[in-house]
């Protein structure tokens, strides 16, 4: 018997058990580092840009695509314009969580539109799709 899963969650790798079948099989691969997604108290865990990582200005893309962003952390300076694409067929946006130096809230936007958001303000911003924020949450660190 095959049992094929899908849906929104965390990419992060937990093990777990299941009352609903007595065999079960790992598929997991090691070649990628899977994103933290929401830890167990319902928080998200965001990344951190790496301090190596280039401070990118101008116009800067962020895709949304198979209900991930990529890239899902970035270091800007201010002035920097972002854009995101959605490359799905469902609805996403763009929401910066309370207390980032910028506020981010697109409102929904479909397949093949985007938002842009030009930051102003030095710090970290934190955002996430809220229709999906397991897989889609983000980090925006904005140097002066």
């Amino acid at each position: 018997m095959t049992v094929t899963v899908a849906g929104c969650g965390s990419s992060k790798s937990e093990s777990s058990s299941s009352s609903a079948s007595s065999t079960s099989s790992s598929t997991a691969s090691s070649s990628h580092k899977p994103k933290e997604g929401i830890i167990p108290n319902g928080k998200i865990n965001y990344a951190s840009p790496s301090s190596s990582a280039p401070v990118q200005s101008g116009i800067v893309k962020v895709k949304y695509h198979e209900i991930t962003i990529e890239p899902d952390t970035l270091r800007v300076k201010t002035g920097t314009t972002i854009e995101w694409v959605n490359e799905d067929p469902v609805e996403h946006n763009v929401t910066s969580e309370p207390g980032s130096p910028d506020k981010l809230a697109s409102g929904n936007f479909g397949e093949g539109h985007t938002f842009r958001f030009t930051v102003t303000k030095p710090g970290v911003i934190h955002y996430k799709c809220t229709n999906h924020p397991a897989t889609m949450n983000g980090t925006i660190e904005v140097l002066s």
